[in-house]
Formats: structure tokens, sequence, C-alpha cells
């Protein structure tokens, strides 16, 4: 049994964030959760709720208070701009007596985790996850409505990930030995197509999907009417029409830290199903 320990979380509200939290309450430790309004946040019982902001980093000391493992995102405040205040952070995670700490990577070079990685205070360890299998959530509008989904590129690659296998590596990290120094690319345990993955879906909520493929001008128009800018835009049609390796290549780290295999999309997409339903 790993001994009980308190882990604070930062972007405890995020997609990843809520997983960590989830996986380290599981695992038996206290957690302490920062969001900047606390008030709007809701978390499981037994969570610690702390204000702070990560873009004013001497406000987050009293966070830090008997902490073990820190869990850093890499963007901060209301315009979750880059975040310049990594060097702080570590300094008053040091001294707090924080021992470990976790990364999550923001799919580019950023200057937290820049800092993060020049430090040999901290056994720290990047999170590297390859596409969110929660990404396909973004169907589910078109799925309800009309029974389609409408994407391009559609034999593209993805060794998609459960996002709470990200938060399993995550809180295995922070608690046990072994990790420090590491970088971990996080991916499912297969390679799919969006047809295999709309096909997935199908037979998770027993009901037919169409899957339409779009040129890629239909695509950005129709990520131009969602209200994507211009520069996310440009991301999808480098990420979708030609998928790095790394994202198409099942990498075996959530097993290899965990101990039992990653999540397969068919166990994400039943769990999700009442989503395609519409009776989220």
């Amino acid at each position: 049994m790993t001994q009980t320990q308190r882990i604070l979380v930062t972007g405890a509200t995020g997609t990843i964030g809520r997983q960590v939290v989830a996986e380290l309450l599981d695992r038996g430790h206290e957690v302490r959760a920062l969001t900047r309004d606390a008030a709007k946040a809701s978390f499981p019982a037994g969570v610690e709720v702390v204000e702070g902001d990560l873009t004013e980093p001497d406000g987050l000391a009293t966070a830090l208070e008997g902490v073990t493992g820190l869990h850093l995102i890499t963007f901060g405040g209301a315009a979750f701009s880059p975040l310049e205040t990594g060097p702080r952070l570590l300094e008053l995670a040091r001294s707090a007596g924080v021992r470990r700490v976790t990364v999550l990577h923001g799919g580019g070079p950023t200057p937290l985790e820049d800092a993060v990685r020049a430090d040999d205070g901290v056994d720290w360890t990047v999170l590297m996850p390859v596409e969110f299998m929660a990404n396909a959530l973004e169907w589910a509008d078109g799925i309800v409505a009309a029974g389609e989904v409408r994407e391009p590129f559609v034999d593209r690659l993805s060794a998609m990930v459960h996002e709470g296998d990200i938060g399993a590596v995550a809180a295995v990290a922070l608690t046990q030995e072994g990790h420090g120094g590491q970088e971990y690319v996080i991916t499912g345990p297969e390679v799919l197509t969006v047809g295999d993955k709309v096909k997935t879906i199908a037979t998770a909520v027993g009901r037919e999907i169409t899957l339409i493929e779009l040129t890629e001008e239909q695509a950005v128009a129709q990520w131009q009417a969602a209200g994507l800018a211009e520069d996310v835009i440009g991301f999808l049609l480098m990420a979708y029409g030609d998928t790095p390796e790394v994202g198409r290549t099942v990498s075996g780290s959530v097993e290899k830290v965990t101990g039992r295999p990653a999540r397969t999309f068919a166990q994400w997409a039943a769990d999700h199903a009442d989503d395609f339903r519409g009776q989220s």
C-alpha cells in the first residue's frame, strides 16, 4: 500500500485535472484542488478546494502547505495564456516540501514546462497525451440531432487516449518513486480511424450513425461557423491532415506506469453513451 499523501492539483476543473483528482481519491490520497473561483467549482466529497491563480504564484503559499505532490498545467489566467511563472511556482513548491511535480504538456514548448524540466530540486514528470477520447463529444450534437458525424480526413489514424488513463498516470507519478525525469507519451491501446470511432459509438448507443466526409474547405467553414480561432483551425488541419507519428502509435505507457492496460474507445463510448443519446 502507498502511504497517504496530500496532492495539490491545478487546472482541477479541466478535462484532465478532474481525472487526476478522481484517480488520487480512488487511491486513497488527500486532494487539494486549485481553482480561480471556488463558488463555481464542484468536486467529489473529500476534496479540499482552495482559490488561487497560477499567474499570481505568491498567493499560493498557503495552498502548498503540507503538499508532497503538485500537478501543473502550462496555461493560466482567464485568457489561458502561457504561464511565465514557472520558476517562482517551483521555488515555492520546494520551500513547502513538495517532492514530485507532474506537468501536462501543452502541445509544444512552453515557459512553464521548460522551467520544470530545468529544475533539479523536485522529481518532475512530463505527461504528453495524444488525442483525448473526450474530443469525440464534439460529435454529440450532430449525432443526437441528425444521426451523423461530419468530419474531414476520415482515414486519419489516432491512438487516442481515455482521459481517465492520463489521470491515472499522473496519480502514480505524483505519489510513487521511479518517475522523476521521465517524459511519458500517453496513448490508448489501439489505433483507430474516424470511421472506427463512429462505428464504436453507434454500437454503444444502439443506433445507426452516418459518417459524412468533408472536404478541407467544408471543414474550415464548419469550424469557422463554430467560432474556432484561425490558429486553432490551422492546428486542426495540420494534426488531422498529417497526423504526426507519435499521435498514431501505441506507446504502452499506461500499462507500464499503472500496471493495467489502457482503456479502449469502446469502454469510453459505453460510459458516455447517454451523451450521444441526448440524455446526459
